[in-house]
């Protein structure tokens, strides 16, 4: 049997009692170690984390916990190549996909060390200014963000093991608030590793972070008033952590980032031979194949005239035919494996559900697999669907509630110089994280733009002079806003210091102007 992975809690390393669950290489089918919760104290872990690790963390200033996650970043770069060799193994990627996770980690970690370098030396922030509350401008009203008194839980997806993990705790670390982190089975030894490498380095306060690996039975279960928790994964999950009592009775801060299927958007008015077709084309390639289409704010749907389809199914393809498939190891491979053989199997059975309403416009089966056998390999070629018609864009519900979580996206024409048949099309979505717009016309990408933001977390607008130097539709920068309403989940993560607001308590404090004049002048 391979190596049971400890798990960290109540600032100690501590082995279950059970035999565990394997995690599995999903290209050559070993066994690579096992992880286990059986017999971990819960209560004991979110109490220790709650009160040691929260006081320590408190006690410091925003300042003092940047130069911490500053401190990791660094620590965790000069670890990189395992990283990659973790993640190659247990996740199956080519290491430009590997980088997405990895890289993006880190340095969402060091943006956070950067932007609390900016906040002052207090243990809170002011939120707006004074506001005046009757006619004697000697009493005031000044709002104040405080670190909440409680534990950081989050539940994590098994695609992004890495990024994951840091674009949760590095707000709530600078935040001041003590993280437990349940990673997803699948791939918790990238998670695992990275904070046995943080903790064995001594970078951050005792209890200031934990993780748990395997079940995530009994976790909710252990949540106060004060905690707050952060999930991602899949709609169905979403409602059941909605539906638990810690949330429904004791009102514990949820944020949730659930199912999303994204849009691109080609905009009315542009030719076959336009650069914002090519644009189009290219992002939708690289969003497809990524990750093997496992990400949450991958490309599920793109929009394009009627009498550009059949020009937009030939740029696409052209595109997807250049992608190799199969074992990351192989030099001559750019997209690798699915995670395992049940996402293997539910993409599947997803693909055939949408078939019902579609063509194919670019198969699978016409990539060969290199270096894999078969049989164990979860490897799967990029495959792209389309609606034909217009008309039949209306017809086709299952494009616009289905997200298949792998390689697939669908071609769906939209009446000629109709674009608000286009955006009916996509507010099918209910709501997404991201719709990317490609257009040559600055004009009509800002006039677009308020007909999304309300149904999407964020709106990526693509036109010719920065082909060369958008960050991508799917790439999520810390800069920006993470999340979507609606079946997305309703949650933000990100957005700068937008973040710390989810890991902070708003109070408004009602005082002589002498007073309020006191407290230093910092604020988000």
């Amino acid at each position: 049997m391979s190596e049971l992975l400890p798990n960290y809690i109540s600032g100690k390393w501590i082995n279950s009692t059970g035999r565990g669950s394997a995690l599995i290489d999903p290209v050559l089918g070993t066994e690579l170690v096992r992880v286990d919760a059986s017999g971990v104290d819960l209560a004991g872990a979110f109490a220790f984390a709650r009160n040691t690790g929260g006081s320590a963390l408190r006690s410091l200033t925003y300042p003092q916990r940047a130069a911490m996650l500053a401190a990791a970043s660094k620590l965790l770069q000069a670890n990189r190549d395992a990283y990659y060799d973790i993640s190659i193994a247990n996740s199956g990627t080519v290491k430009n996909d590997t980088a997405v996770d990895v890289d993006g980690g880190i340095y969402t970690l060091g943006t956070y060390a950067k932007l609390g370098q900016n906040l002052g030396d207090d243990h809170f922030l002011l939120d707006g200014d004074w506001q005046a509350l009757g006619k004697d401008p000697l009493f005031q009203s000044q709002h104040i963000l405080t670190p909440t008194r409680g534990v950081a839980l989050f539940i994590n997806a098994f695609n992004f093991p890495s990024w994951g993990l840091w674009e949760k705790a590095a707000p709530a670390l600078l935040s001041g608030v003590p993280v437990i982190v349940k990673p997803a089975t699948t791939t918790a030894w990238l998670t695992q590793r990275m904070i046995k490498d943080v903790i064995d380095a001594g970078i951050f306060p005792t209890g200031a972070l934990s993780i748990i690996c395997g079940s995530s039975a009994g976790l909710m279960d252990q949540l106060e008033p004060f905690d707050v928790i952060s999930f991602t994964g899949s709609a169905q999950t979403a409602s059941i952590i909605r539906a638990h009592p810690a949330v429904t009775q004791k009102s514990v801060r949820v944020n949730i980032e659930a199912d999303s299927v994204n849009s691109a958007l080609l905009l009315p008015g542009e030719s076959a031979s336009s650069e914002a077709l090519d644009l189009l084309a290219k992002e939708v390639a690289r969003e497809m194949t990524v990750k093997a289409g496992q990400k949450c704010t991958a490309i599920r749907r793109v929009f394009v005239p009627q009498s550009l389809y059949s020009a937009a199914a030939q740029a696409i393809s052209a595109r997807l035919e250049k992608t190799t498939v199969g074992n990351p190891r192989h030099e001559s491979v750019r997209m690798g494996s699915l995670i395992n053989r049940e996402q293997y199997n539910s993409v599947a059975q997803g693909l055939a559900f949408l078939e019902q309403d579609c063509e194919t416009l670019h198969s699978a089966n016409k990539h060969t697999l290199i270096d894999v056998d078969p049989s164990v390999a979860c490897c799967v070629g990029p495959t792209l669907l389309g609606t034909r018609t217009a008309s039949g864009s209306d017809a086709a519900r299952r494009v616009h509630d289905t997200e298949v979580f792998g390689p697939v996206a669908t071609l769906i024409p939209y009446r000629e110089n109709d674009l608000n048949h286009a955006l009916e099309l996509i507010r099918r979505g209910q709501g997404s994280l991201v719709a990317s717009v490609f257009a040559t016309d600055h004009t009509k990408l800002a006039q677009v733009i308020p007909e999304l933001t309300d149904t999407h977390g964020r709106v990526h607008l693509v036109s010719p002079d920065v082909g060369a130097v958008h960050t991508g539709h799917g790439n999520v920068m810390p800069q920006s806003l993470h999340g979507g309403p609606g079946r997305a989940g309703g949650g933000e993560e990100l957005g700068g210091l937008r973040a710390l607001s989810f890991y902070h308590r708003r109070a408004a404090v009602q005082a002589s102007t002498v007073v309020l004049s006191k407290l230093k002048p910092t604020g988000v």
